[in-house]
């Protein structure tokens, strides 16, 4: 029998339609992987966040993962976090690691972020 993962958690915009979608993709190809995965939507949640060292704003720009030692991982390190638990999003989790393709998508992340709230008139 497999060994299971660490639960982690996850830390996302539920008032984000993509953010929605991502997640439910991520379900989808996760499958078994994505039980010890939980799923937790910001929206209204600051006092909470705060109690966790999560900084609600940082959040609202960043995905955060808390891992199964309750360490908090920001933006790509989350992402890398999350896909690295699914094999067919491993070599997707490896490649965004690559120190400079790394670089280039923080920065493309960072301001596809700041488009959407912007564009949503929540900045």
């Amino acid at each position: 029998m497999a060994e299971r993962e660490e639960r982690i958690t996850v830390y996302y915009d539920g008032a984000c339609p993509r953010c929605v979608r991502d997640r439910a993709q991520y379900e989808r190809l996760a499958g078994e992987a994505g039980e010890d995965t939980c799923w937790v939507d910001i929206t209204g949640r600051d006092a909470e966040l705060r109690a966790l060292g999560i900084d609600p704003d940082t959040a609202l720009r960043e995905l955060h993962v808390r891992d199964g030692e309750g360490r908090v991982r920001r933006e790509l390190d989350a992402y890398i976090l999350l896909m690295a638990r699914v094999p067919l999003l491993r070599p997707l989790a490896w490649l965004i690691g690559l120190p400079g393709l790394r670089t280039l998508l923080s920065r493309w992340y960072r301001a596809s972020v700041l488009r959407r709230l912007r564009a949503e008139r929540r900045l």
